[in-house]
Protein backbone atom coordinates (compact mmCIF):
# COMPACT_ATOMS: atom_id res chain seq x y z
CA UNK A 1 0.00 0.00 0.00
CA UNK A 2 1.51 3.32 -0.88
CA UNK A 3 1.39 6.40 1.04
CA UNK A 4 -0.26 9.29 -1.02
CA UNK A 5 0.65 11.67 1.83
CA UNK A 6 4.13 13.25 1.33
CA UNK A 7 4.75 14.82 4.71
CA UNK A 8 5.40 13.94 8.10
CA UNK A 9 4.47 15.99 11.35
CA UNK A 10 6.83 15.63 14.25
CA UNK A 11 5.74 16.81 17.84
CA UNK A 12 8.44 17.02 20.24
CA UNK A 13 6.34 17.62 23.90
CA UNK A 14 8.57 18.08 26.92
CA UNK A 15 7.00 16.32 30.12
CA UNK A 16 5.41 19.14 32.17
CA UNK A 17 6.51 20.61 35.25
CA UNK A 18 7.73 17.68 37.75
CA UNK A 19 8.11 18.13 41.60
CA UNK A 20 11.73 17.89 42.47
CA UNK A 21 10.77 17.99 46.20
CA UNK A 22 9.88 14.10 46.08
CA UNK A 23 13.58 13.66 47.24
CA UNK A 24 12.22 9.79 48.20
CA UNK A 25 11.91 9.20 44.82
CA UNK A 26 14.01 7.67 41.97
CA UNK A 27 14.13 10.66 38.92
CA UNK A 28 11.91 8.11 36.87
CA UNK A 29 9.38 7.97 39.88
CA UNK A 30 9.26 11.49 39.79
CA UNK A 31 5.11 13.28 39.51
CA UNK A 32 3.88 16.21 38.05
CA UNK A 33 3.63 18.94 40.27
CA UNK A 34 0.78 21.33 41.17
CA UNK A 35 2.17 23.86 38.28
CA UNK A 36 2.38 20.83 35.98
CA UNK A 37 -1.04 19.86 36.49
CA UNK A 38 -1.83 23.41 35.52
CA UNK A 39 0.30 23.64 32.52
CA UNK A 40 -0.89 20.53 30.66
CA UNK A 41 -4.32 20.75 30.21
CA UNK A 42 -3.44 24.51 29.05
CA UNK A 43 -0.95 23.32 26.29
CA UNK A 44 -3.34 20.45 25.45
CA UNK A 45 -6.04 23.25 24.78
CA UNK A 46 -3.65 25.17 22.54
CA UNK A 47 -3.03 21.86 20.47
CA UNK A 48 -6.37 21.23 20.09
CA UNK A 49 -7.22 25.02 19.03
CA UNK A 50 -4.41 23.92 16.25
CA UNK A 51 -6.29 21.10 15.42
CA UNK A 52 -3.08 18.96 16.50
CA UNK A 53 -4.10 15.27 16.05
CA UNK A 54 -1.36 12.80 15.78
CA UNK A 55 -1.45 9.32 14.36
CA UNK A 56 0.49 7.70 16.88
CA UNK A 57 2.26 9.18 20.29
CA UNK A 58 4.92 7.59 21.92
CA UNK A 59 5.91 8.55 25.59
CA UNK A 60 8.89 8.18 27.37
CA UNK A 61 8.25 6.03 30.57
CA UNK A 62 8.68 7.98 33.81
CA UNK A 63 5.32 9.11 35.39
CA UNK A 64 5.96 12.43 34.94
CA UNK A 65 6.16 12.04 30.80
CA UNK A 66 2.86 9.24 31.02
CA UNK A 67 0.94 11.69 33.04
CA UNK A 68 1.77 14.54 31.12
CA UNK A 69 0.97 12.53 27.89
CA UNK A 70 -2.50 11.13 29.11
CA UNK A 71 -3.67 14.72 29.78
CA UNK A 72 -2.96 15.76 26.56
CA UNK A 73 -4.27 13.06 24.64
CA UNK A 74 -7.54 13.82 26.42
CA UNK A 75 -6.83 17.70 25.49
CA UNK A 76 -6.47 16.49 21.54
CA UNK A 77 -9.33 13.30 21.45
CA UNK A 78 -6.41 10.93 20.94
CA UNK A 79 -7.08 7.61 22.71
CA UNK A 80 -5.06 7.33 25.69
CA UNK A 81 -5.52 3.63 26.03
CA UNK A 82 -3.53 4.01 22.31
CA UNK A 83 -0.27 5.46 23.96
CA UNK A 84 2.63 4.00 23.09
CA UNK A 85 5.43 3.58 25.62
CA UNK A 86 8.83 3.40 24.72
CA UNK A 87 11.99 3.26 27.81
CA UNK A 88 14.41 4.50 25.63
CA UNK A 89 12.93 8.11 25.89
CA UNK A 90 13.49 8.14 28.88
CA UNK A 91 16.99 10.79 29.11
CA UNK A 92 17.51 9.83 25.63
CA UNK A 93 20.60 11.28 23.41
CA UNK A 94 19.49 12.93 20.48
CA UNK A 95 20.59 9.71 18.18
CA UNK A 96 18.60 7.65 20.33
CA UNK A 97 15.14 9.92 19.79
CA UNK A 98 16.01 10.00 15.76
CA UNK A 99 16.36 5.90 15.64
CA UNK A 100 12.73 6.52 17.52
CA UNK A 101 11.24 8.55 15.05
CA UNK A 102 13.10 7.14 11.77
CA UNK A 103 11.11 3.68 13.03
CA UNK A 104 7.63 5.14 12.84
CA UNK A 105 5.85 3.19 10.51
CA UNK A 106 5.00 5.23 7.40
CA UNK A 107 0.99 4.68 7.70
CA UNK A 108 1.27 7.39 10.12
CA UNK A 109 1.56 10.84 8.85
CA UNK A 110 1.84 12.98 11.78
CA UNK A 111 3.69 12.14 15.58
CA UNK A 112 3.98 13.21 18.93
CA UNK A 113 7.08 12.44 21.32
CA UNK A 114 6.80 12.84 24.82
CA UNK A 115 10.39 13.01 26.51
CA UNK A 116 12.60 14.88 28.25
CA UNK A 117 15.35 17.74 27.81
CA UNK A 118 18.15 18.17 27.04
CA UNK A 119 17.69 15.52 24.25
CA UNK A 120 14.59 16.97 23.04
CA UNK A 121 15.91 20.93 22.58
CA UNK A 122 18.49 19.19 21.21
CA UNK A 123 16.63 17.40 18.51
CA UNK A 124 14.42 20.09 17.97
CA UNK A 125 17.52 22.41 16.95
CA UNK A 126 18.63 19.76 14.40
CA UNK A 127 15.40 19.47 12.60
CA UNK A 128 14.76 22.74 11.14
CA UNK A 129 16.38 26.42 10.83
CA UNK A 130 14.36 27.61 14.13
CA UNK A 131 17.25 27.73 16.94
CA UNK A 132 15.69 27.56 20.66
CA UNK A 133 17.61 27.97 24.02
CA UNK A 134 15.64 25.42 25.87
CA UNK A 135 12.57 23.71 25.35
CA UNK A 136 10.56 24.63 28.98
CA UNK A 137 8.40 22.27 30.86
CA UNK A 138 5.50 21.39 28.70
CA UNK A 139 6.39 23.30 25.67
CA UNK A 140 5.63 21.92 21.95
CA UNK A 141 8.04 21.87 18.86
CA UNK A 142 6.29 21.26 16.33
CA UNK A 143 7.95 20.53 12.47
CA UNK A 144 6.93 19.15 9.19
CA UNK A 145 9.16 17.40 6.41
CA UNK A 146 8.77 17.17 2.86
CA UNK A 147 9.18 13.07 2.78
CA UNK A 148 7.30 9.88 2.35
CA UNK A 149 9.16 8.07 5.05
CA UNK A 150 9.88 8.76 8.54
CA UNK A 151 13.18 6.75 7.27
CA UNK A 152 13.88 9.89 5.01
CA UNK A 153 13.76 12.42 7.88
CA UNK A 154 17.47 13.89 8.30
CA UNK A 155 19.13 16.97 10.43
CA UNK A 156 17.77 20.42 9.25
CA UNK A 157 15.33 19.41 6.72
CA UNK A 158 12.59 20.25 8.36
CA UNK A 159 9.87 23.15 7.99
CA UNK A 160 9.29 24.64 11.32
CA UNK A 161 5.52 24.91 12.35
CA UNK A 162 5.19 26.11 15.69
CA UNK A 163 7.32 26.34 19.18
CA UNK A 164 4.94 27.11 22.03
CA UNK A 165 4.66 26.83 25.82
CA UNK A 166 2.64 27.61 29.10
CA UNK A 167 4.37 30.98 29.77
CA UNK A 168 4.52 32.19 26.24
Amino acid sequence: MENKNSTKKLYLLRHAESNWGQQDFPDFERKLNEQGKLDAPIMGKRLAARDASPDIVIASTAKRAIETAKIITQAIGFNKEEIKENRKLYLASTKEILNIILSIDDANSSAMLIGHNPGFTELANSLSDLKIDNMPTCSIFCVEFNVDSWKEISQAQGKYKFFDYPKN
